[in-house]
């Protein structure tokens, strides 16, 4: 059930109506509902960069994320964003599918023209093609942790302490992490001697 007037609440008076339950399912489902309008591209789009732009496998992530989040919205306790903790939801089915295909996960990357073109040679002619293959191979050279943060902190942009809930760990580590990854991702770059820089992942790292 859909109710026009929810679209004007905040997050937290929504999961307060749906933990209330006052008005009985129809209350509940139709706070949920507004939370997935609100949410369900943003989960579906992170997903798709999660698993390689695979559309199938991605719809299939977000709609179990909600699932899951329905199941689980009553002893939510407001200590994360509900976006962040929609996030981890979304990214331990990531993993948790990757774990069951024995398969190592990948990450890819929909937009990496701007960041690849930012250090090429002025007189350079590379092909958008072979940048993004060159940028997704150095992404996949990372340990999977150091792929999963690089990419919450430099494609998502969400903050340290964000990821810190998502992955479980504390925001010194999630930082060593981030810089451990740039500085492996410019160095497999620099090797390839078609990309010579990375200031726009410097500044990132430095924030």
């Amino acid at each position: 059930m859909y109710r026009p007037e929810y679209h004007a609440l905040a997050d937290e008076e929504l999961v307060r109506l749906f933990q209330a339950g006052t008005g009985g399912r129809a209350e509940r489902d139709a706070a949920f509902t507004e939370l997935v309008t609100r949410y369900q591209k943003r989960i579906y789009l992170a997903a798709r960069k999660m698993v390689h732009g695979n559309h199938d496998e991605a719809d299939e992530i977000a709609q179990e994320t909600f699932v899951k989040a329905y199941e689980a919205l009553q002893n939510f306790r407001g200590e994360s964003k509900l976006y962040t903790w929609l996030y981890r939801i979304m990214m331990n089915g990531v993993i948790q599918r990757s774990r069951k295909s024995k398969v190592r996960q990948f990450i890819g990357l929909d937009n990496v023209q701007e960041l690849a073109e930012e250090g090429i040679e002025p007189d350079a002619l590379l092909l958008k093609s072979e940048t993004t293959r060159l940028i997704e191979e150095a992404i996949e050279t990372l340990p999977p942790k150091q792929q999963r943060v690089f990419m919450m902190r430099f494609y998502e942009e969400l903050p340290y302490e964000d990821i810190a809930i998502i992955v479980g760990t504390s925001v010194g580590g999630l930082k060593a992490n981030y810089f451990h990854a740039v500085r492996k991702i410019g160095e497999y770059l620099q090797a390839s001697g078609r990309i010579i820089s990375l200031d726009r992942l410097e500044l990132a790292e430095s924030e």
